[in-house]
Parts: C-alpha cells; sequence; structure tokens
C-alpha cells in the first residue's frame, strides 16, 4: 500500500458505504470513510495524495457543495461521484466544471474498480510532474542550489519549497558538514524575503561575554567600552533572516531573551529602554539533538519547542552515496573556475570507491577532496589514495552484479556529466544506441536534466 493508494469516501447509507470501502480495501487501498463532508475538507491539502469518492447527495452539504469546496484547495484532486439515475445530468455537469467522472448506480465492482485506480494514477502523475517543475525551477533559479538526485535529496527540496515562503521559523537539523547554511540560504532565496539581509551568526564562535551586544546591539556608553552604538544582528535582519548556526552552543541566559524575541518580534537594544518592532525570520540550526538537550536540561526546552514548529532533517553523505558522483563533478568544476586550473576525469575505479567511503564529514570533506584534486592532481592524491586503501568497510556486501550494476551507473552518470546532459554525446561516447541508452537512464532513474550544471 502506498500513500497514492488513499481514497475518502462519503456515503450516508452505512451498508453502501461499508460494501465499497471492503471492495476497495481488497484492491489495497486505504478507505477513509464519511457519513456526511463534515471534517473530509480538514484531510486535504494541495499535496494530498489521493481520490475522494462521494455520494451526490449527502445531509447537509451536498456531494457537489464539497466537489466546490475540494477544487479551492486544489483543482486536480480526482473527485468521483456516485449517482442515483435521477442525478446523471447534475454528474454531468460537474464533469464539465472538473470533477473526474461518475458512477451509476447499481454498478458492477469490475468497472468502479478500474475508475479509482486510473484516477489514483492520474493524482500520483499531477503530483509526481508538480513537483519536477517545482525542482526544475529552484535549480535553474538564481542562487544556492541543492544538488542531488537520490529520494532523500528530492524530499529535501520538496520539503524546503513547500515551507521556504511560509514565513515560519525552522529548525534545521544535519551532522556536520552536511549543509546547513546552505539549505538556510536556500530557504531565504526562495521565500519573499530575498531582497533583504540574510545574516548569519555562529552562536559556537562567539565568546560568551559578547554574545548579547552581538545579538541585540547596545546604546552608546552602554558600558565601559561602548564607545559608539552599534545595530546588533536581530536588528540588522530585521525584514530579513538570521540564521542561528550551532544554536545548542548559546548560553542559557541569551535562549531566554531570545524566546522573548521569537514570542513578541521585539528587542531593546542594551541600555536603551526602547523597543524595537521586527519582521524578521529565524532559521536555527543545530548538528546534536536538541529534544536531548532539553531533556537533560542544557537547553531551554521552551525554547525547543518554540523552533520545533518546523524541522528539516539533512541526510548524510552516506545515505545518499549515488549522489556523490554528480556531487564530485559540481565541485570540481567550481575549483577549475575558482583556481582556473583543469583537472583529469576521476576514473571509474577511483569514483567507485569514493562511494564506499564513510564520508565523516560529509559534503564538506567531499568539496575539500574534490579542490584538493584540481589544485594538485595526481601530486596530491596521496590522501586521496589513502581513502582507497583503506576502504575496509563490508567490501563483500555487494553482489557481483549488484557492483556491476553500480559500475554501470557510475559510467553513465560521469558520461552525462560530461556531456552536460546531451543524450547524443553520451550515445557517441560510449557507443550506445539511442534506445539502449534510454533503458538504462530509466533502469537508473538518470534524469539529463540533472545533469546540464
Amino acid at each position: 500500500m502506498t500513500d497514492s493508494n488513499q481514497i475518502i469516501l462519503i456515503d450516508d447509507e452505512h451498508a453502501v458505504r461499508m460494501a465499497i470501502s471492503q471492495t476497495l480495501q481488497l484492491e489495497d487501498f486505504a478507505v477513509l470513510e464519511y457519513e456526511s463532508a463534515q471534517g473530509v475538507i480538514d484531510r486535504l491539502s494541495i499535496d494530498w495524495p489521493g481520490v475522494i469518492i462521494s455520494d451526490i447527495n449527502l445531509p447537509g452539504k451536498s456531494g457537489l457543495e464539497l466537489f466546490e469546496e475540494v477544487k479551492k484547495i486544489d483543482a486536480e484532486i480526482p473527485y468521483i461521484l456516485i449517482t442515483g439515475h435521477g442525478d446523471i445530468s447534475m454528474a454531468v455537469n460537474a464533469i464539465r466544471d472538473g470533477a473526474y467522472d461518475f458512477i451509476a448506480k447499481p454498478f458492477s465492482n469490475e468497472d468502479f474498480i478500474e475508475v479509482v485506480r486510473r484516477a489514483s494514477e492520474k493524482r500520483k502523475l499531477t503530483l509526481e510532474n508538480r513537483n519536477l517543475r517545482l525542482e526544475l525551477a529552484a535549480q535553474n533559479a538564481p542562487g544556492p542550489r541543492i544538488i542531488g538526485n537520490t529520494p532523500s535529496i528530492h524530499r529535501l527540496r520538496q520539503a524546503l519549497l513547500h515551507v521556504a515562503d511560509t514565513g515560519a521559523d525552522i529548525l534545521v537539523q544535519g551532522e556536520t558538514g552536511t549543509g546547513k547554511e546552505l539549505v538556510a540560504r536556500f530557504i531565504h532565496e526562495h521565500s519573499s524575503r530575498r531582497s533583504h539581509s540574510f545574516v548569519a551568526i555562529n552562536c559556537g564562535a562567539v565568546p560568551d561575554s559578547i554574545m548579547e551586544s552581538e545579538l541585540f546591539g547596545h546604546e552608546k556608553g552602554a558600558f565601559t567600552d561602548a564607545k559608539n552604538q552599534r545595530i546588533g544582528k536581530l536588528e540588522h535582519a530585521n525584514g530579513g533572516t538570521l540564521f542561528l548556526d550551532e544554536i545548542e552552543s548559546m548560553p542559557m541566559s541569551m535562549q531566554i531573551r531570545l524566546l522573548r524575541v521569537l514570542e513578541e518580534r521585539r528587542l531593546e537594544r542594551l541600555g536603551s529602554n526602547t523597543s524595537i518592532d521586527l519582521d524578521l525570520r529565524i532559521l536555527a540550526a543545530t548538528k546534536v539533538d536538541l529534544k536531548q538537550l532539553s531533556d537533560s536540561g542544557t537547553f531551554r526546552q521552551d525554547l525547543y519547542y518554540r523552533l520545533n514548529v518546523v524541522r528539516i532533517d539533512i541526510p548524510p553523505l552516506r545515505e545518499r552515496s549515488d549522489d556523490i558522483p554528480l556531487l564530485w563533478q559540481h565541485f570540481c568544476l567550481v575549483a577549475t573556475a575558482q583556481y582556473k586550473r583543469e583537472s583529469e576525469p576521476l576514473s571509474a575505479a577511483r569514483m567507485h570507491s569514493l562511494l564506499s567511503y564513510e564520508w565523516p564529514g560529509n559534503v564538506r570533506e567531499l568539496r575539500n577532496l574534490a579542490e584538493r584534486y584540481v589544485l594538485m592532481g595526481e601530486a596530491g592524491s596521496f590522501e586521496f589514495d589513502d581513502i582507497i586503501v583503506g576502504n575496509t568497510n563490508n567490501p563483500g556486501v555487494m553482489t557481483l552484479p549488484e557492483q556491476m550494476e553500480r559500475f554501470e551507473k557510475i559510467l553513465l552518470e560521469q558520461e552525462l556529466l560530461r556531456q552536460k546532459g546531451s543524450i547524443k554525446g553520451t550515445m557517441d561516447a560510449l557507443g550506445l544506441p539511442r534506445k539502449t541508452l534510454y533503458d538504462k537512464m530509466r533502469k537508473y532513474e538518470l534524469d539529463k536534466e540533472i545533469y546540464k550544471l
């Protein structure tokens, strides 16, 4: 059973509802039953992945009235009407207004299931195309890019695009080197605040003695060395986004003041009694489990819950190793442009070794290695070779066919990268017929658009 197999079934006759529900469940659909339209709208969202089946005649709000409300949430949610003989003309008019189909009573189970299955497939394709358009727009837009083609990165990009322009404060969690600031900049650049400041501060790098002044600013004469007025980071980010990295390192006294700012959206500079209204978004990042810290008393629990309204988890590189060839190529291209140096393509054997490495430093470690490879080539490959020689992590886990498939996928990815997504160039370079190349790309879920860097 998948998310796209969800069904909302609305019928006021218990026996009819039970019979239809059992028929759907036998076909592996997950059914939510309602005897009226009440509560249905609360279940829906623009990315709800299912199909609605509703009788036209319902107590209170009719199936047609509910259909009009559903269209306001997402006009592409498939809506199937169950009709009696006298309601067929109304059902036909509803189809003209965007309903998916209608089923006239009495109906055969085979015909009914076929209509529902087609509607479910349509909804799945609609959401996939919508998410693809969002991703392509995000990848082609100026600013930071979240590079990768694995399911976890697809989910990350979709989550970011869904929350980027909501205005909600966000907690970003990920290991060291996974790209927490990149994610924060991505959110800022895809929000309505993009034309205002993005202000970043590493809470672990600021001494406790100046943290208050750094965040809140101060008035002239507020303390001994305060010779001039200073605008703090919170005020400087007004209208834009404040990124608090390593939030777990913030002193407890500052956590209390930050919580007040989050709740009231105003601050007072040190040495001032005047409140300053703030219009900003706060993105906080951590490499540890803040829930555990809050339970142990080393991080304020109320601040944790205030920050944890929306949480974004960044997967470590070892959990998305299939993205390594794409990331490697990207970092090498950036390094060649930055240092005005050319580099030799990485061999498939070495790329296979990179795919097997654990990457404790995550994407940052891979980027540093790519830069070093561009700068020093084989002369600087001693550390690169240590990765290859030192790779003893379960060498026998993958079967020979699995290793051959992975090696084939690497070769295809590298050539697509080298040809910048050109199908003809990749065909010529690898000596493959067009159909064979397309079959292999489909097998490994490779999209040529991803490689047009």
